[in-house]
């Protein structure tokens, strides 16, 4: 049996990746300083996780 998952477990981390991108976005345009940090690092969690969840898929499917 597949597992059925709610609304809020299939949007949970879309939204967080949303929230995270406009983060970032806010943070570059606000300011320097601490504000670079933050935005590089909200910008870069995304591609990050991106990355994960790819070699993760790929490790899977070889099994």
């Amino acid at each position: 049996m597949r597992n059925h998952r709610n609304l809020r477990q299939i949007f949970a981390l879309p939204i967080l990746i949303g929230i995270l991108s406009t983060v970032g976005l806010v943070a570059a345009l606000v300011g320097d300083g601490w504000w670079d940090g933050l935005s590089w690092t909200s910008l870069s969690l995304p591609v990050l996780m991106y990355f994960f969840f790819t070699i993760r898929r790929q490790a899977t499917s070889r099994d």
